[in-house]
């Protein structure tokens, strides 16, 4: 583990970097609170941190304030090196944002056991960050796809129209679904028809643009999100996404299999002034249902009635 050692004193400093390499650590060390500031801005930067008090351009205290201002989600661990052993100067200390201290001259082993206790904490913050993370994904992305799940997608939703509504844009709200996708259940099995949501999972995502959004609605069914500059470009995106998943058969093990998608599209145009995501979803929705009746492979735009 990366351990940032800050010292100004050279000689204690040599000295406690030699011992906490000998402990196993890969000490980086540095003169001054500034430097390890500065150091501690950098990707893979020291999660565990001894640090002197009085210290030149910044002061370990300062220090420890910074970071508790800055790092609230995922601060360092501090053990802070000081001569003073003060109740008051300790308790300012640990208000500031340490975890620890240790009294100068400091005993070995004293030091090695403390800065083993902070190496712990770390592991265990970095494995709860890590399951928060994996908890978090799986809330808001489908299991199978790897998409926002339907929740998620229709929060984003929201979001865009809030968003073209501040920047006066178009929103396409495309429904996507998988033209006979029971046929391949039932000839192929659901495993098969598993590997058909992912390839045809990968194909939409090929053929949408950075800013577009899409998720998974439910069974076979897509919401797509894509932001345009007009009425006239709302179905362009759609037909990309409607070429590029029939341009080939889907291969699953000795079988070809065929597949295309139906897509109804409808907009959002920022003068509407209606935020339920309800009716926008039923338009396109209905859309689908139209190129579904005509044919399927194609995309059939419905656009909000005007009185």
């Amino acid at each position: 583990m990366k351990l940032l050692v800050a010292e100004d004193d050279k000689t204690s400093r040599l000295i406690l970097s030699s011992v906490c390499t000998k402990w196993g650590y890969d000490v980086v060390s540095v003169e001054d609170g500034q430097a390890a500031w500065e150091l501690l801005q950098t990707d893979d930067a020291p999660q565990l941190i001894v640090i002197d008090w009085e210290m030149p351009r910044l002061s370990g205290i300062e220090f420890c304030q910074r970071v508790s201002e800055k790092f609230k989600d995922n601060p360092p661990y501090i053990i802070l090196l000081t001569s003073r052993t003060e109740t008051q100067d300790i308790v300012e200390g640990l208000k500031k944002g340490a975890n620890d201290y240790i009294a100068k001259p400091f005993n070995n082993d004293e030091l090695r056991v403390r800065i083993a206790v902070g190496r712990r904490m770390v592991e265990l913050q970095t494995t709860l960050n890590n399951t928060l993370e994996k908890l978090t994904l799986l809330a808001s992305n489908d299991a199978l796809t790897g998409l926002l799940n339907r929740r998620a997608i229709l929060e984003a939703l929201t979001k865009e129209i809030r968003r073209v509504e501040r920047q006066e844009q178009v929103l396409c709200i495309g429904m996507c679904d998988i033209d006979h996708f029971k046929q391949v259940n039932d000839t192929y099995g659901h495993l098969a028809g598993d590997e058909v949501l992912i390839e045809v999972t990968k194909r939409m995502q090929d053929a949408l643009r950075v800013n577009d959004l899409l998720g998974r609605y439910g069974g076979e069914e897509f919401l797509v999100i894509t932001p345009v500059d007009n009425i006239k470009n709302a179905t362009i995106v759609y037909q990309r996404i409607c070429d590029m998943v029939s341009a080939k058969p889907v291969i699953i093990d000795k079988f070809s299999i065929s597949v295309t998608i139906s897509c109804g599209v409808t907009s959002y145009v920022h003068h509407e002034g209606d935020l339920d995501i309800t009716k926008l979803i039923a338009r396109a929705d209905e859309a689908l249902y139209q190129a579904k009746h005509a044919g399927r492979n194609q995309v059939i735009l419905k656009l909000e009635a005007r009185s």
